[in-house]
């Protein structure tokens, strides 16, 4: 499995697919009878690689996985109940639960206000074959007990009642309108639903519009308490914990809860053997082509499966794949992926490639098809497996070496079958060869098994036989894995003991570094490396030129081309991302203590050696040209880049103007590649550079590779700070059509003149979080989503320079486009509301709790805090300043918080930009 599929953040849910036979689902409209809970305690059933697994008298099976090194604990329960298991009339109805299971539940009447109080990151996503909940926060007792209680008591005790069900009718429909708005999306629907006949793995697991809008809520209530009990779940509680004692604190909340009397009989649908090729055509509004093909494959417990994920990486590669080559790199296509999830039953490979408008699809479609049957005749080499099981293991590494993604992602394979399923994937991929890629070519890469083209008759037709599910409890039954990663030190993120640990220095020249050496899971270390550069007369009109520099330097070096520089990385298990913005170029590393020397020497010759090949700038200004012409129907894609430009409505000759669309695409197709390399040697320099690190590392190495890479290092033009210019907007309400798109968006907002070291900051940003942050508890989200079901998403934000007076606050929502008056109507209501009534004694209580955790858990993302002590440099800052900062939060009273909202803040002066089909 592709790690990164399954790390989708999902109170916006993906669009996949799932199901169940009628006949299975009516025997669940009958609520089950419970037995007493058997007497006992926990039992250990087996322990793999620093995880362990326990099995509660009443079935709850529980996994612990202990990891010191961040204080935070992540709590996820996963439900064996996805789509899958829906009947006739019940699509999307396991997705709609999961957003009733956020209503609240007997002990726990407001679960939005909890999370925020409790400074929790949490979440709820819907798949094919489960549903899971999540929160991440800080690690302590309370929170711990808490969020245990939290869902152990709507585990059976949610209210799932008919009034909440019918505000949130219309925020699911919103989030159905808004995967609609993606031709892509739909087009891959309408794929599925071609590949099979029979399975519920081809509806979409959010469901048909119409069966969310009508479900009665006794079938809701039936569903929930058919599934939603002990012997169908899975806890996990992965963090700083002590596993004994949590153990005790699992048999605590959850131990009492009786063991249901009723039985889930197993799914029996198989998918018929598909007997032909078939074709999909759609048409709908849209700026960009689209083509793609699927074929049925096995499941995700199958040893083949790893193999599948082979196939995609030769394919899809950029810029290795046979398919990124024949089509992106030449221009054909703009864009390529591919699909292939592992589920309990046998899934499906799926390929997408986007085309540009004025390119020809049929063209496209054909060598797309050409290189897929040449896999027969040009069969997968051994290279070209060993470059995708580097950065297949890479992937599954960088995961692994994070506990709480470690945790969520078990989720998959649980599903699948046992989450041990996890480990045994990895040791496939060890295990894949050249010949197992050529075989499940052969096997299952057929016209016949394809869901794409057109029917034609064959005398001869082939088939693709799709074996069964294996016997997962004899796989894992003996399964003991490898080595666990070594248990990393517990560190306390508080600002004092990181300013203790910080070693901060300079380098000749004038950039600076600061470094925060500890041991981390897996050996990691994160590290932010920015470039400062040129001045404001000398910049202005040259931010597209200085963003495809950027873009370019990781696109080849005069001794590595781009496919070299990728497989290099992978092989050091290593990630490199450059972008740039302003006047600077920023470069975010992910690596470990061993290999972050090599990686160091890579960006210092991609940073001093940059080759900017031709063919890579042909490839790169298609890309870009691409995705504007994306942007051009997309609602939260117009709403946004408007709003800038009436937010900073700045002449042309102005370094701070924001382009129109037509703008960037005219500077882009303007752009030559030797404006590129013109750009470069008169700007990119070392002088003001700073770079932030955190993690396990050899210091005196670093230091050592810094000062190579960034000492002594001018360029002709210097580098001046351009200062940020607080403009007073006279309010704006304007309105952008995008036909044919179910979703609108909505961005509001004022500029203010504020500096993040004004004493009312603190305060702002208190009232800002109170009104529009936390998890659905906000003034914002209580009313226009959980009360009124107007919007899907919606929030709030405060910003503040750190060097001038210039700020803003702004807010956003997700909505259709039929709700736009009710929309703006209660927005307006609820910040008059704010202005004149104030904020309560509660709220400010609970907003301080959580808060402070949010910040608290920032600073345990090594990459935050990388970025955070880099940027400190430039502002000579120390972790003190963050400190006071929290304890100025904490001292705040709601008599403070209302004034600043008052004083700074007035509803008149909010601009409206919506974009939508407002027809």
């Amino acid at each position: 499995m592709k790690f990164q599929k399954f790390l989708i953040p999902c109170f916006a849910v993906p669009l996949l697919m799932g199901g169940l036979a009628a006949q299975a689902q009516k025997k669940s409209a009958t609520p089950s009878k419970a037995t007493k809970p058997a007497a006992g305690a926990p039992v250990k059933v087996t322990s793999v690689e620093g995880i362990t697994e326990y099995r509660l008298p009443n079935g709850l099976r529980v996994l612990l996985f202990p990891d010191p090194s961040k204080p935070k604990i992540t709590v996820n329960i996963t439900y064996l109940v996805g789509s899958r298991m829906e009947g006739y009339g019940e699509t999307g109805m396991a997705h709609l639960l999961e957003h009733m299971m956020f209503k609240g539940s007997t002990k726990h009447t407001n679960v939005p206000q909890e999370l925020t109080t409790h400074g929790a990151s949490p979440n709820g996503t819907t798949s094919y074959d489960r549903t899971n909940y999540f929160e991440s926060f800080t690690a302590t007792d309370e929170n711990l007990n808490w969020a245990l209680d939290l869902e152990s008591d709507r585990m059976l005790n949610s209210f799932i009642a008919d009034k909440d069900l019918k505000s949130e009718f219309s925020v699911v429909r919103n989030e159905f309108e808004s995967g609609e708005n993606s031709p892509s999306n739909v087009l891959m629907e309408r794929v599925l639903s071609s590949a099979y006949l029979w399975h519920n793995y081809g509806k979409s697991t959010i469901g048909s519009k119409e069966d969310i809008e009508r479900v009665p809520i006794k079938n809701l209530q039936a569903f929930y308490k058919k599934y939603y009990q002990p012997d169908n779940a899975i806890l996990l509680v992965a963090g700083k914990i002590d596993e004994a004692k949590t153990l005790a604190l699992v048999n605590k909340y959850f131990g009492g809860l009786a063991k249901p009397t009723r039985v889930i009989d197993p799914t029996y649908t198989v998918e018929p053997t598909q007997d032909g090729e078939r074709t999909v055509e759609l048409r709908r509004v849209g700026d960009v082509q689209s083509m793609a093909v699927a074929y049925h494959m096995v499941s995700g417990s199958h040893p083949d499966y790893a193999t599948f994920d082979f196939l995609n990486e030769i394919l899809t590669n950029e810029p290795n794949g046979r398919l990124y080559q024949a089509l992106v790199k030449p221009g054909k296509a703009s864009s390529l992926w591919a699909y292939d999830p592992g589920l309990k039953d046998p899934s499906f490979f799926y390929i997408n490639a986007d085309v540009p408008k004025e390119r020809s699809l049929d063209s496209a479609q054909d060598i797309m098809y050409k290189v897929i049957d040449e896999l027969k005749t040009k069969p997968v080499t051994a290279d070209e497996v060993e470059k995708a099981r580097a950065k297949l293991l890479k992937n599954y590494d960088e995961v692994y070496r994070n506990t709480e993604y470690t945790g969520l992602t078990l989720s998959e394979f649980m599903a699948a079958g046992d989450w041990r399923l996890a480990f045994i994937y990895r040791d496939n991929l060890k295990k894949v060869t050249a010949d197992d890629v050529n075989r499940v070519v052969k096997n299952y890469i057929m016209k016949s098994n394809r869901t794409a083209g057109v029917f034609i008759p064959s005398t001869n037709p082939k088939r693709a036989e799709i074996p069964a599910s294996p016997n997962v409890d004899s796989m894992v039954q003996n399964y003991k894995g490898q080595e666990a990663l070594a248990t990393a030190e517990a560190f306390d993120p508080t600002p004092a003991n990181i300013e203790k640990r910080v070693v901060r220095g300079e380098i000749a020249g004038g950039a600076k570094y600061a470094m925060l050496s500890k041991t981390t899971r897996g050996n990691t270390v994160e590290a932010r490396i920015t470039l400062r550069m040129g001045d404001e007369k000398s910049l202005t009109g040259k931010s597209t030129v200085a963003s495809m520099t950027a873009d370019m330097l990781k696109r080849g070096t005069k001794n590595k081309s781009m496919a070299q520089i990728n497989e290099t990385l992978d092989k050091l298990s290593s990630s490199l991302n450059i972008y740039s913005t302003g006047q600077v170029v920023v470069l975010m590393i992910q690596s470990t203590k061993q290999n972050l020397p090599q990686v160091l020497d890579l960006v210092d010759e991609i940073l001093h050696q940059p080759a900017f090949p031709d063919a890579e700038f042909a490839t790169l200004s298609t890309e870009r040209l691409t995705g504007f012409d994306q942007e051009r129907s997309e609602p939260q894609s117009i709403a946004g880049r408007e709003f800038n430009k009436v937010e900073n409505p700045f002449p042309k000759d102005d370094f701070h103007y924001v382009m129109t669309l037509d703008e960037e695409v005219a500077a882009t197709k303007a752009t030559t590649v030797n404006d590129v390399k013109q750009f470069y040697k008169d700007y990119y320099n070392g002088v003001n550079a700073t770079a932030g690190l955190v993690g396990d590392m050899d210091e005196a190495a670093v230091k050592e590779k810094l000062n190579k890479m960034l000492g002594n290092w001018t360029a002709p033009k210097s580098y001046t700070r351009v200062p940020e210019k607080y403009v007073d907007v006279t309010p704006a309400d304007k309105e952008y059509k995008t036909p044919d798109k179910k979703n609108a968006m909505l961005m509001a907002g004022m500029n203010l003149k504020l500096r993040d070291d004004n004493p009312d900051y603190p305060a702002l940003m208190m009232g800002d979080f109170i009104f529009g942050g936390g998890f659905l508890n906000s003034r914002l989200a209580t009313r226009i989503r959980q009360k009124e079901g107007i919007s899907y998403g919606v929030g709030s934000w405060l910003q503040a320079e750190s060097w001038d007076e210039s700020g803003s606050f702004g807010s956003y929502a997700i909505y259709n486009p039929e709700n736009k008056d009710k929309l703006i109507a209660a927005y307006k209501d609820e910040m008059t509301k704010m202005l004149t009534n104030g904020f309560t004694e509660d709220e400010l209580k609970q907003a301080k709790s959580g808060i402070v955790q949010y910040r608290q858990n920032s600073r345990t993302n090594d990459g935050n805090l990388a970025g955070k002590l880099a940027s400190y440099l430039r502002l000579d800052r120390t972790m003190a300043w963050d400190q006071s900062f929290d304890d100025k939060l904490q001292k705040l009273t709601v008599a403070d918080v209302n004034a600043a909202m008052k004083k700074y803040l007035d509803v008149n002066k909010i601009s409206f930009i919506k974009a939508g089909d407002f027809k």
